[in-house]
C-alpha cells in the first residue's frame, strides 16, 4: 500500500536514513514524501514533484504572514487535496518528525502507523518546545517504532512494547567505489599533503575546536570537509590554509572524494545533540576502505572501537594519534579483511528486509484485531 512518509529532513538535502528506506518502500508501491512547510509570498499551495519511479515529495507552500493557527489548518487542506487528486485510500503513515502527527486529521485512518525515530530530535538546536510532548502522543498513536541506534533504543525502550533497534546501515557497493583509484574531483585534486576528510552536514553536532586545532598543530595535513552548513554561522568556521570547505556534494559523487583521503574523521563535539546519534558515515567510510578516527560517541565505540574498526580519542592530542595510527593501519591488509568481514552482512537492502517483516507482522496483527471488533 501507499506510505505517507512526513519528514524533518527535505528529500534532496542530505541522502540518509530516509531516502535508503523510502527508495527501498517505493520499489513496490508509491511512496508521498512530505515535507516541511516554505513560507513565500503568495497563495498557499502544494508543490508535489517526482524524483524518481513511485516517489512523490510532497511541499507545502505557505503565504508569509499567516496567523499561528494557520499553518497546519492550511497544511491539513493542502494534504487531504492531494490524499484524494492521487486516490491514496490505504496507506501507511510513517514518522521521522513527531511534529506532523496533527497532519493525519480529517484523513482516512492508516492501515499502520510508524515512527522511525532515527534522532534524539528534541536536543538538536533550535527544536520546538512541544517536541517531546508530540512524540510521546505519537509513541501513543504508533503501531510499530524502529531507532536509528542502540542507545536511542535503550532509552526509548520502555515508551512502546514493539520497538527496535536499527542502526543505520551501508549501501556498500556505492562505497566500495572509493577502493578503486581513479581521477579526484577537482576541487580535491589540487589540494596537497595528507589528506584527512569528512562529509556530512556542518552544524552544531561538529567539534569545530577539535578541527581548528588539528589544523593548526599539523600545518602539513589537508582537513577537507564536504557538506551544507546549517545552524551556524559560517563567519564562525575555523579558517586556516590547510582547511578546505568544499560544500555540499550529492551522493553520487561522495566515494570519488572518498578515494582520495588518507583518513576519515567523525569530529563529533560531546553535547545533547550528539549523545543518541548513529552515524551512517562509520559503515560508509570503512567501506570505502578509509580508516577512521572519531570522538566517543557510543554508538561508534559499540561495536566499531570495541572490533578495532575505529580510532577513538576524546582530546586533541587523541585525535592526532589516531589520525598517525590509521595512516600506518591503511597499509595492513589484515585491518581492511576485518572490516570486510564486519561488513559482509551490513546492507540497507538487509535492514529493510527485517524491517518489512516488522511491518508485515504489525500489519496483520491490526487485521485480526479489527476482525475481533467486528465478530464481538
Amino acid at each position: 500500500m501507499d506510505v505517507l512518509c512526513f519528514s524533518h529532513l527535505r528529500w534532496d538535502f542530505v541522502y540518509q536514513r530516509p531516502q535508503h528506506l523510502m527508495s527501498r518502500y517505493a520499489e513496490n508501491d508509491r511512496v508521498f514524501f512530505i515535507e516541511e512547510p516554505v513560507w513565500q509570498n503568495g497563495a498557499a499551495k502544494m508543490e508535489v514533484k517526482r524524483p524518481a519511479l513511485n516517489i512523490y515529495v510532497v511541499t507545502p507552500h505557505l503565504p508569509d504572514g499567516v496567523s499561528e493557527t494557520n499553518p497546519l489548518q492550511l497544511q491539513q487542506k493542502l494534504l487531504a487535496d492531494v490524499v484524494k487528486q492521487y486516490k491514496i485510500d490505504s496507506y501507511v503513515a510513517w514518522f521521522y518528525t513527531p511534529m506532523s502527527i496533527d497532519l493525519l486529521a480529517g484523513l482516512v485512518m492508516p492501515k499502520l502507523v510508524v515512527y522511525d525515530c532515527m534522532d534524539e530530535l528534541s536536543m538538536f538546536r533550535n527544536a520546538p518546545v512541544e517536541m517531546q510532548q508530540k512524540e510521546h502522543e505519537l509513541f501513543d498513536m504508533a503501531d510499530l517504532v524502529f531507532t536509528g541506534g542502540n542507545l536511542l533504543y535503550e532509552s526509548k525502550k520502555a515508551l512502546h512494547d514493539n520497538i527496535h533497534s536499527f542502526p543505520s546501515s551501508i549501501d556498500k557497493e556505492h562505497f566500495q567505489r572509493a577502493r578503486k583509484t581513479g581521477h579526484q574531483p577537482a576541487d580535491q585534486e589540487t589540494i596537497e599533503g595528507t589528506k584527512i576528510g569528512f562529509f556530512g552536514v556542518i552544524d552544531e553536532r561538529m567539534d569545530l575546536g577539535l578541527i581548528d586545532a588539528i589544523a593548526e598543530k599539523c600545518p602539513k595535513w589537508s582537513i577537507i570537509l564536504i557538506g551544507p552548513v546549517v545552524k551556524i554561522d559560517p563567519a564562525k568556521l575555523p579558517r586556516r590554509p590547510n582547511i578546505y570547505y568544499l560544500g555540499g556534494k550529492t551522493y553520487d559523487e561522495l566515494p570519488n572524494y572518498l578515494s582520495g583521503w588518507d583518513v576519515a574523521l567523525i569530529p563529533f563535539a560531546q553535547n545533547d545533540s550528539t549523545r543518541f546519534i548513529s552515524p551512517t558515515k562509520t559503515p560508509e567510510y570503512l567501506a570505502g576502505g578509509k580508516p577512521v578516527v572519531s570522538t566517543p560517541i557510543h554508538d561508534v565505540i559499540h561495536p566499531y572501537g570495541d572490533d578495532g574498526l575505529v580510532y577513538i580519542g576524546a582530546s586533541v592530542d587523541d585525535f592526532i594519534s589516531g589520525i598517525k595510527w590509521s595512516l600506518e593501519i591503511k597499509r595492513n591488509p589484515e585491518w581492511l579483511r576485518s572490516v570486510d568481514i564486519f561488513l559482509k552482512d551490513l546492507s540497507w537492502d538487509y535492514t529493510w528486509r527485517r524491517m518489512s517483516e516488522h511491518i508485515d507482522n504489525a500489519l496483520l496483527q491490526n487485521q485480526r484485531h479489527l476482525s475481533g471488533v467486528e465478530l464481538s
